[in-house]
């Protein structure tokens, strides 16, 4: 695998060929000298899961409480400021070692997990959460870790440090989209590089979303740009809301899911009152998988409240069709 650095907690990895198989060796390197990350991840064996069906598509529910850490963040622009961020290589723990890929970014493992492999992958400057010419890094780093699914929450979807900017990465067979994908009727939109990357749009799923399948990461990132553009900007922000998940698929394409959000939160987000739930929804949920870090919020969800989420948090059909027409 390489031998470590030694520059305090900026110590990395070195390889000359980012691999699946490396990064799992690497994940459990990790864990052994980790306490507090190999307790979490131990914890995972023993978290509860339900299965919804959602308008024939299957949903997991998971109860995590060590992801209230996520949920309950504060991503207010006075609190970030207010913190240290734990992203940036000064800040992370001494134990916490890293791989270096793509010249610019490291990667880590979760010590909060969800997946039974868990990465959080930053960019190695304290940069913002944004999007704009990085698809072409997330096509080649899905590329690399086959098996993994690489995924990006949007500074106002679900990313709990949107100061700094950084995709996260779990083993693919934990969520169900992949499987939903494969069943499900994908309508073609545009065609990038004389087929290197193909947009489409799926149909007839309980939320709306957009995907790219490439061959060929800059094709896939002009194709992204389209699109990109023509999402609309909440007024404020500095990009369109989005999840993006981004995978390799037996057919040794990259699939891209961008499943376009219009809301942060649901409406009945919180800790407090009959009728709140924490829950906080990113990439994983709208994957297929939900997670809750309170147990009577496990107890509760239900495919009426799933369905409550995607209509308040994702685009409606006449949304969707306004951002097609501009494509």
């Amino acid at each position: 695998m390489g031998t470590p650095g030694t520059r305090g907690n900026e110590q990395k990895v070195m390889a000359e060929k980012v691999t699946s198989a490396l990064v799992d060796a690497f994940l459990l390197e990790q864990l052994a000298e980790w306490e507090q990350a190999r307790n979490n991840f131990a914890a995972l064996s023993g978290v509860k899961v339900k299965e919804i069906d959602v308008d024939g598509m299957t949903v997991k529910v998971q109860f995590n409480p060590a992801r209230i850490v996520s949920s309950a963040a504060k991503v207010d622009a006075k609190s970030l400021k207010e913190r240290k961020c734990f992203l940036c290589a000064a800040n992370r723990p001494a134990v916490q070692r890293g791989i270096e890929w793509g010249g610019h970014y490291t990667i880590l493992i979760n010590p909060f997990p969800i997946f039974p492999r868990h990465l959080t992958i930053p960019d190695n400057n304290h940069v913002d959460q944004l999007i704009s010419g990085r698809i072409a890094d997330m096509v080649s780093l899905a590329g690399d870790l086959k098996g993994y699914t690489v995924f990006y929450n949007g500074p106002k979807c679900g990313a709990s440090a949107p100061d700094h900017m950084h995709f996260q990465a779990g083993n693919s067979d934990f969520l169900t989209i992949g499987k939903i994908l494969e069943d499900a009727e994908l309508v073609p939109l545009q065609v990038e590089s004389d087929g290197e990357a193909v947009l489409s749009v799926a149909q007839d799923l309980p939320l709306n979303m957009f995907i790219i399948d490439t061959t060929e990461a800059q094709a896939a990132q002009a194709l992204f740009d389209r699109l990109y553009a023509a999402m609309p900007v909440p007024e404020g922000e500095k990009e369109p809301m989005m999840n993006i998940l981004c995978y390799l698929t037996e057919d040794d394409e990259v699939r891209i899911v961008v499943i376009p959000r219009k809301r942060h939160r649901p409406s009945f987000y919180g800790t407090e009152g009959e009728n709140s739930i924490l829950l906080s929804p990113a990439s994983v949920d709208m994957g297929g998988v939900f997670i809750t870090p309170l147990e009577k919020d496990f107890n509760r969800l239900d495919a009426d409240i799933i369905r409550q989420v995607y209509d308040e948090l994702c685009l409606s059909d006449e949304e969707m069709n306004a951002i097609i027409e501009k494509i």
